[in-house]
């Protein structure tokens, strides 16, 4: 009886271990812009202590709004900075990192005032930061992986 209940439970401990090894559960997600201290893009990947980083945010857009990537302490948008962050960006991916923006946040200002400016911001998104072309891009030529929606307040129209 004992040779039995041996093989069950190392039939049972090989069957655990098979679904937890082909199971997907996520992996760990970081916010990177907001604070000129916690170091460049290109050092927060080289940990590979995540599996996506944030980049935070778009805070402004919407409502009729130029919309204006805020990245603190590490780039000017204003001036063109942040199109230095394209290397940094593409050497994430190389490394098998997500690399998503973050539109919202807890101290933007954004607001959709209708389904055409809904599309309006959706068509500058996918232009200047997914697969589109803008000769105005303000990460330059990296193309993100996604887009993180951060939004605590506003419209249905998301």
């Amino acid at each position: 009886m004992k040779l039995q209940s041996n093989r069950s439970l190392a039939f049972f401990s090989i069957v655990i271990l098979v679904l937890a090894a082909s199971c997907d559960a996520g992996g760990i997600a970081i916010y990177w812009g907001q604070n000129g201290g916690e170091g460049t893009l290109a050092e927060t990947c080289v940990t590979k202590n995540y599996d996506f980083v944030n980049i935070a945010f778009l805070p402004t857009f919407g409502n009729g709004q130029q919309p204006m990537i805020d990245l603190s302490g590490h780039c000017n948008p204003n001036v063109g900075e942040c199109t230095k962050l394209s290397t940094d960006i593409k050497s994430c991916q190389e490394k098998g990192i997500k690399v998503i923006l973050s539109i919202g946040g807890s101290a933007g200002s954004y607001y959709l005032a209708s389904a055409d400016d809904a599309r309006q911001v959706a068509t500058y998104l996918w232009n200047n930061f997914l697969g589109g072309q803008s000769t105005t891009r303000p990460l330059g030529d990296a193309v993100l992986d996604g887009i993180d929606f951060d939004i605590e307040g506003g419209t249905n129209l998301y």
